[in-house]
């Protein structure tokens, strides 16, 4: 996805309703594939006269990440409404495997070294070595685009309808190697941003802080004016979690128009960390810790931790998701202190009025996908039944549910009942919509009336609009690598950002003396971030030719 692509953003902003209505067409060219006529795997069940894709009993194995935190009596995904009715609807029957929560990656890894897989992975195939491109070279999946051709109508009007979304899921040379999951319309691809009580800022007669000096002036306010009224010096000004500021939200660094990653700076591929704006940035941070505006404990804090000090009463302002935080938090105090009030604010930047250039952004396919593997003997059914999720029926299925259970339509808007938004045995949003859909991600398109819903508060989606109020220019798109480069750039990089992680700690606590930056420059250098660089700017220019 090009974040720079002003007029991908445009088109994107007109799709309201994510829920597609496809119907069959033929697709455009596609990438060459091996000569299979007819592909391997393919015809072996007789064509059904009851609609269903199989006219006898068929099963395939999935592997898929957990559930997580489901509902009582959701097990596995075929505890899930929406695959319960699809299984009805298409005659195919999925055996879900999912690894141990905790191990994911060990044992995915374990999976592609085993030589013997399911018939579908639905993985974030950035996790392979080489991506996709190297899992379709080492014969893991197999390549999609005749069998979506041939197969995959309501996937096939999609892509044809929208070439950008086919550049995104494509590879540089044209294959696609998943069925994805797609955040089309940009409401759904910002959703986390910087937090802070706006009650206490009304207390002390204060305004969202815009600019980092701003932010300056009001965490000193809210350290020294005792704005949660007990008497004590104990407010926190401001916690920020190390791995998500450097790694994800890209949260105050984003004011120096630089992140601590790749980056597109002049239309080149950059590494923030060794631009000249770090010291800045860091020697930033370095003061607000030596004044006690940041949390002294920011580098050990988890999220049950950082939970106990926003509901105890003591945390002025942190990164927040839109959902599991300012929705959580605000239903948490709605009781407790129903005084609590959050506001999103905005990205800051350094001169006042100033549009933010670089915030928190997902890419509209980010390599999450449901892929064939080359074990699989029924490709065409499987690819039949991947294919639903993208029709009107399947969409709504996974999106909404089950009408007249989790949702109604009301005046042709697919409204969660009270059971998923206000649900009497008190679950999450989350876990009671778990039941009947998932929307949260899958391969299928995720309709932005979910979302709108989500964040039904009205903090929410006044944060959501302000963290959406960004330039987001200068953000690589997803790249493709090949094998080479893949192997190159992750051995390069696992020592970098160690390195880079480890020096952030000592910078901003003060071990480290700032005018040590140079040295920290040269180090990283030595490591080889220039390659890294050059691997990031060829894999770019191929991606600018797609």
């Amino acid at each position: 996805m090009s974040y720079g692509k002003k007029s991908l953003i445009t088109m994107l902003a007109a799709m309201t309703a994510l829920t597609v209505s496809l119907s069959a067409c033929s697709g455009g060219n596609q990438a060459e594939e091996p000569a299979n006529s007819p592909p391997a795997g393919t015809g072996n069940v007789e064509e059904p006269k009851d609609g269903k894709i199989v006219s006898s009993p068929l099963t395939l194995t999935y592997y898929v990440q957990g559930l997580g935190s489901a509902a009582p009596g959701i097990k596995t995904q075929n505890d899930i409404a929406a695959y319960q009715e699809t299984e009805k609807k298409t005659g195919i029957h999925i055996e879900f495997q999912s690894p141990t929560t905790g191990q994911e990656k060990n044992q995915f890894n374990l999976l592609m070294s085993s030589g013997s897989y399911p018939d579908v992975i639905e993985w974030g195939w950035n996790d392979y070595p080489g991506g996709g491109v190297g899992a379709m070279n080492s014969g893991v999946i197999v390549p999609l685009n005749d069998y979506i051709d041939k197969y995959a109508p309501n996937l096939t009007k999609l892509l044809s309808d929208h070439p950008e979304i086919k550049k995104e899921v494509s590879t540089d040379d044209g294959r696609i190697y998943a069925f994805p999951f797609l955040r089309a319309d940009p409401y759904l691809r910002t959703y986390f941003g910087l937090g802070i009580r706006k009650d206490w800022l009304d207390k002390l007669g204060l305004q969202v802080p815009t600019t980092i000096d701003e932010w300056h002036t009001v965490l000193k306010a809210l350290k020294e004016g005792d704005p949660n009224g007990n008497g004590k010096a104990d407010e926190i000004p401001l916690l920020i979690k190390k791995d998500t500021m450097l790694n994800f939200s890209n949260v105050f660094l984003n004011a120096w128009g630089i992140t601590s990653q790749f980056y597109l700076k002049d239309g080149k591929a950059a590494y923030g960390p060794i631009q000249p704006e770090y010291k800045e940035f860091l020697n930033t941070m370095r003061n607000w810790y030596a004044e006690g505006l940041i949390d002294r404990d920011y580098a050990a804090t988890d999220d049950k931790q950082k939970d106990a000090k926003w509901t105890g009463g003591l945390l002025a302002a942190s990164e927040l998701a839109v959902g599991g935080g300012i929705g959580k938090y605000m239903t948490a105090m709605s009781e407790k202190d129903p005084d609590f009030n959050l506001v999103g604010a905005p990205y800051p930047t350094l001169k006042k009025g100033d549009k933010p250039v670089l915030g928190q952004i997902t890419p509209i396919f980010n390599s999450v996908g449901a892929a064939i593997t080359s074990s699989n003997k029924h490709i065409e059914e499987t690819v039949k039944w991947l294919d639903f999720k993208y029709g009107d029926e399947g969409s709504m299925l996974f999106n909404f549910g089950i009408e007249g259970k989790s949702y109604e339509m009301k005046d042709g808007f697919p409204t969660y009942t009270d059971e998923i938004m206000k649900n009497p045995d008190g679950m999450a949003f989350a876990t009671a919509l778990g039941q009947y859909a998932i929307p949260f991600g899958g391969p299928f398109v995720q309709d932005k009336r979910y979302q709108e819903q989500n964040v039904s508060l009205p903090q929410q989606k006044e944060a959501l609009s302000t963290w959406m109020d960004v330039e987001n220019g200068d953000w690589l798109p997803t790249l493709s690598l090949t094998n080479d480069e893949s192997a190159r750039l992750a051995a390069i990089m696992t020592d970098v950002t160690t390195y880079r992680d480890e020096m952030f700690d000592r910078f901003v606590m003060g071990v480290e003396p700032i005018d040590n930056f140079d040295t920290f420059v040269k180090t990283i250098e030595g490591m080889g971030i220039q390659e890294a660089i050059d691997i990031q700017q060829a894999a770019y220019e191929r991606y600018l030719k797609r």
